[in-house]
């Protein structure tokens, strides 16, 4: 992957943690700051178990 695809990614990780975290001091719902952790993680998975795969001729 591309460094900036790398250090956008992270960025995106570190923000919904820290979404995240103020779901948990009960500053915003954790209904919000929840699915967006859960959105970053998934994206996060899709990314890196992409593979080069053969479609046919």
């Amino acid at each position: 992957m591309k460094k900036v695809n790398m250090a956008l990614i992270i960025a995106m990780l570190f923000g919904a943690l820290f979404i995240q975290l103020l779901g948990l001091m009960e500053l915003i719902p954790l209904y919000i700051s929840s699915p967006i952790l859960f959105a970053t993680l998934f994206v996060i998975v899709v990314l890196f178990n992409g593979r080069n795969r053969f479609k046919g001729f």
